[in-house]
């Protein structure tokens, strides 16, 4: 009886530590310490438009304008969601994202699925002719 009743303890110890590190993980922001900056948007260069991550909330352009929506309407753009390419946002952490569309889309350009077939193909070259 002495015997279960330490690996019932055990096993209830162990289970509280692991259920206790993943919450403490969860509600950590990402922050990048080189630029001291919390890693709160997406942007999507495909769609030209950013995910916060905050606000759980979607910035994106209609008819020359800025919109916001829980969802990126269906079609937009011509683009699925499920194939979505995004970068997070390193160097800027306020509510004004929308300004800095041009930058980002310099930095990060549209990627076809041509270009992304091309990229996955030179990976894929290198790993096969660089083994170890």
């Amino acid at each position: 009886m002495k015997k279960l009743n330490t690996i019932i303890l055990f096993v209830v110890f162990v289970a509280q530590i692991g259920f206790g590190q993943k919450d403490a993980k969860s509600t950590a922001p990402l922050f990048n310490p080189k630029t001291n900056c919390l890693l709160r948007y997406y942007y999507y260069p495909n769609l030209e438009a950013y995910f916060d991550t905050q606000k759980r909330i979607f910035y994106y352009k209609e008819n020359g304008a800025w919109q916001t929506a829980e969802e990126i309407p269906n079609g937009y753009r011509g683009y699925s969601m499920y194939n979505k390419y995004s970068v997070y946002i390193s160097d800027y952490d306020d509510d004004n994202i929308c300004q800095f569309l041009d930058i980002h889309k310099k930095k990060y350009p549209y990627i076809t699925n041509e270009k992304s077939k091309q990229l996955m193909s030179q990976s894929s070259n290198y790993a096969t002719n660089n083994t170890f």
